[in-house]
């Protein structure tokens, strides 16, 4: 049964829009910091780099399993708890003293910082449909500047205190946004019969039968793959010559992608004109552009900086497309579209950041800009194999 209508407040709509980019950081400190922390448990760097990929292995758990509960459970209690818990698994992370912790507690991280995926699809349920669109972009905006701010942080807060400082922060911040949250969203008023097995059963119901869920999943799939290889190598690359970098230096280099925040602004105006088949396109293109700049010339800083802007604004310009259209399929199913979606979207960041350590292990950074590129011309063949189609209606 669709959800009752609730007024959704600016100042909500930019809570929501903060609290999705302090809870997705959570995935992406550790990515500058991996030569520090494998000097500190006393592992190589390649080694250290594998828990990009189990945080992303551990967030499309969550989504599949977990992001679900969103259409059959009051969202509010479900946001808080869940933030609860990412704060412990927070603190295990911060006090680990080897590997296998360090991982341990990074998984649950990625397991439980799929709440703001249950954010994302609520913010969209409460807006009126002709601002859909621009609504989840403002929220998707502040999920974007939180993955990318939180590498300039983490870089900048271990350079100074330790990386173990960072996660410390981390888990107060998100006990804080726990209580806020709580006290400051609008009640769920979600009424639904299902067992959570009927849950998982007609998530796969959908996934069977939406065209548009497939297609949008496949070029989620293929896009977070292309930003996971790139920054999934990138502090390797940049704290080795001719850069040198240190911890401060390469997390301030995320700041360069911030135009991929503007892209979110961008991408949802033009699905609410219904312009979404061409800004895809363009998107794309955006990010075979940048690979083929990174891998012909990834020396030349001006380049590099270039084809980092180009490469975020590329991403998630696709990404904010793709949720727009999956979330105008089914109002009363947005936690199941969601969880689809992006399950999608970080198995392929998961698997692409382990191949991305592979190839920069094997072959250095030129390796990794040519996946890139072959993940960009993967989905451009996909966008001109794509046939617009009627959705199929799932009966529950």
């Amino acid at each position: 049964m669709p959800e009752e209508s609730v007024s959704l407040k600016k100042s909500t709509i930019y809570l929501m829009a903060f609290a999705c980019g302090a809870i997705v950081a959570n995935l992406y400190y550790a990515q500058p910091l991996l030569v520090t922390i494998s000097r500190s448990l006393h592992r190589t760097a390649s080694s250290t780099s594998l828990v990009v990929a189990i945080t992303q292995g551990g967030y499309a758990l969550g989504l599949f399993f977990i992001v679900p509960l969103g259409d059959i459970l009051n969202r509010k209690r479900l946001i808080s708890g869940t933030l609860i818990f990412t704060a412990a698994a927070l603190t295990l992370v911060a006090l680990s003293r080897s590997i296998d912790v360090f991982m341990v507690g990074s998984f649950l991280v990625g397991i439980s910082a799929v709440v703001a995926q249950v954010i994302v699809p609520y913010a969209s349920l409460l807006a009126p449909p002709q601002q859909r669109g621009k609504v989840v972009g403002i929220v998707m905006s502040g999920l974007l500047l939180g993955i990318l701010l939180a590498r300039t942080l983490s870089g900048v807060m271990a350079q100074l205190f330790g990386w173990q400082s960072v996660y410390i922060v981390a888990a107060t911040v998100t006990v804080v946004l726990a209580i806020t949250l709580y006290r400051f969203l609008p009640e769920s008023k979600v009424r639904s019969n299902l067992s959570y097995p009927e849950l998982i059963k007609s998530l796969f119901s959908y996934m069977k039968t939406e065209r548009q869920l497939q297609i949008r999943s496949i070029y989620g799939f293929l896009g977070f793959g292309m930003f996971s290889v790139f920054w999934a190598s990138a502090s390797l690359f940049l704290s080795r010559p001719p850069y040198s970098y240190n911890n401060a230096v390469i997390g301030l280099f995320g700041l360069v992608g911030v135009a991929g925040a503007l892209a979110a602004n961008i991408a949802g105006k033009q699905s609410d004109k219904g312009r979404s088949r061409s800004a895809t396109l363009y998107f794309v293109l955006a990010c075979l552009v940048a690979y083929l700049a990174l891998t012909l010339d990834p020396y030349s800083l001006p380049v590099l900086l270039a084809g980092t802007v180009l490469l975020d604004l590329g991403v998630q310009g696709t990404h904010i497309t793709n949720q727009a259209i999956v979330f105008s399929l089914h109002p009363e199913a947005r936690s199941r579209l969601s969880s689809a979606y992006m399950t999608s979207y970080f198995i392929g960041g998961s698997l692409s950041s382990a191949a991305s350590s592979v190839a920069f292990a094997y072959g250095g950074w030129r390796y990794v800009g040519s996946l890139g590129a072959i993940l960009a011309l993967a989905s451009l063949l996909l966008w001109s194999l794509e046939r617009p189609k009627r959705s199929t209606t799932v009966s529950l």
